[in-house]
């Protein structure tokens, strides 16, 4: 019983296909607070390094047009080649503070986790309507980080605006009497030193928030020990269906071995255990061995041998190191060369002998 509790328990860590799935699901860690970063960011950066050249880009047309308003045709071909033409100055005033603001926002995501597409997030599941799991959604771990987070958000973002506001509450109320052109270089001030501070204090936000739900993805991908045998039984296959494969692999190899035995120039023999089965021809730089076995291979291999008229050559000492040293296909060692040489050497001469004969 203590072994199926273990069993059941997601105790172990989770393998590299188990996370691999989950991304190929599009379950991966993900922080909205590190894209809330890169935003307000990529926002703080347009508007510190755009911000002339938007208002330049857009002023110079809007008074243009406010200048010779009295000459503007309303007629609907004329309104809309004016509506056309502010179209433009938007696109581009607006075009690159607009199109860096959404590389931020894709930055957001790639800096979390690589690449993903998948539709599996957007499929109907129970859980999503299941009052349970939306108890638990409600008054989750979740749920409490992040009415902490947001708690904390509030309380920090407060202490920073009163901080950077308070001390220039009487220039604030002077701003009245100001000129435009001031008020609006003021106020640009103003905002980059708040949206500063609340980038800086974001960051420090994203970071806890990113490890938080990190550690909270790794925890549901934690898998029991009946998962991840099951998983190596699919990865690795079925031992059972791994030995019958191998069985049925070395069963074709030794129907090939056997087949080669016929083409072969001399067996090699200890009586009692090994065969090896040489092949040479005029013109090959050693002979090859084309099947060798033990026991009841061996055995087989000289009753084939027999029936071809095969020349079987006994060599004890001979047989047991070709047999230890040599692969089928391969040639035999350097070693051996003089050895086997004289054997086939004599089995020529018994061969030309008996065509003598004849």
């Amino acid at each position: 019983m203590a072994d199926d509790n273990d069993s059941s328990e997601k105790t172990e860590d989770p393998t590299q296909k188990r996370l691999d799935d989950a991304h190929e699901r599009g379950d991966v860690a993900k922080s909205q607070e590190v894209n809330t970063w890169f935003i307000i960011a990529g926002a703080t950066l347009v508007l510190a390094t755009f911000s002339q050249s938007i208002g330049n880009g857009i002023q110079m047309p809007l008074r243009n047009l406010i200048a010779n308003a009295h000459a503007v045709r309303v007629t609907g071909p004329d309104l809309l080649s004016l509506m056309g033409s502010l179209e433009r100055v938007l696109l581009i005033a607006l075009g690159v503070p607009f199109g860096l603001l959404m590389l931020a926002a894709i930055a957001g995501n790639i800096v979390q986790h690589r690449f993903v597409w998948s539709a599996e997030q957007m499929k109907p599941a129970f859980s999503k309507i299941s009052p349970l799991a939306g108890f638990k959604r409600v008054f989750g771990k979740q749920a409490a980080a992040n009415f902490l987070k947001g708690l904390f958000k509030l309380t920090a973002l407060g202490a920073v605006m009163t901080a950077l506001l308070w001390p220039e509450r009487h220039r604030l109320e002077a701003m009245i009497l100001f000129d435009s052109a001031a008020v609006l270089s003021a106020t640009m001030n103003f905002t980059l030193q708040l949206m500063g501070s609340v980038v800086a204090l974001l960051a420090v936000v994203a970071i806890a928030d990113y490890l938080f739900q990190y550690r909270q993805w790794y925890e549901k991908q934690k898998m029991s020990l009946q998962e991840i045998k099951e998983e190596f039984k699919q990865t690795e296959g079925n031992p059972q269906v791994k030995g019958r494969r191998r069985q049925l692999a070395q069963q074709r190899a030794k129907k090939r071995m056997m087949a080669a035995v016929p083409n072969a120039s001399v067996i090699i023999t200890n009586p009692t255990h090994y065969s090896i089965a040489l092949k040479y021809e005029r013109g090959m730089p050693a002979p090859v061995c084309v099947a060798k076995g033990v026991d009841l291979i061996a055995l087989k291999i000289r009753e084939v041998a027999k029936g071809h008229d095969i020349p079987i050559v006994e060599n004890v000492p001979l047989a047991r190191a070709l047999y230890a040293t040599v692969e089928i296909d391969d040639e035999i060692p350097v070693e051996h060369y003089h050895a086997v040489a004289e054997i086939i050497g004599y089995v020529m001469k018994l061969k030309r002998g008996v065509r003598g004969l004849g």
